[in-house]
């Protein structure tokens, strides 16, 4: 469940990357930061089972990647073959990451 909050996040931060870009009156600045404050609760609750740096790392690197798509696609930004290469890079980075992290935080040790 905690990877599926960070998918969550990384989807929602798509349109809070938008909003922040495109909003215009007071309802779509609400609405941004509505979608802002849920990202960040997915965020605090995959953290709850997995380590912070990585889900942070998959959060940025996959929202990243989507957003760059999603201006290529639907903005028009400009295209390039560099530009491509280095969103697989990311995604191939975020996919390492996914692989090699346990699903769940250790076990705390009792102290004293």
């Amino acid at each position: 469940m905690a990877w599926l909050y960070v998918l969550f996040a990384a989807i929602v931060e798509v349109f809070w990357v938008i909003g922040l870009k495109y909003s215009d009156s007071l309802i779509e600045w609400i609405c941004t930061i509505i979608v802002i404050i849920l990202s960040f609760y997915f965020v605090i609750k995959a953290c709850e089972k997995l380590p912070a740096g990585t889900v942070y790392a998959v959060f940025t690197g996959s929202g990243a990647a989507a957003i760059v798509l999603i201006d290529f696609i639907l903005f028009g930004a400009e295209f390039s073959v560099a530009k491509v290469f280095f969103i697989g890079l990311i995604i191939v980075g975020v996919i390492g990451i996914k692989m090699t992290t346990p699903n769940d935080k250790p076990a705390e040790q009792g102290g004293d």
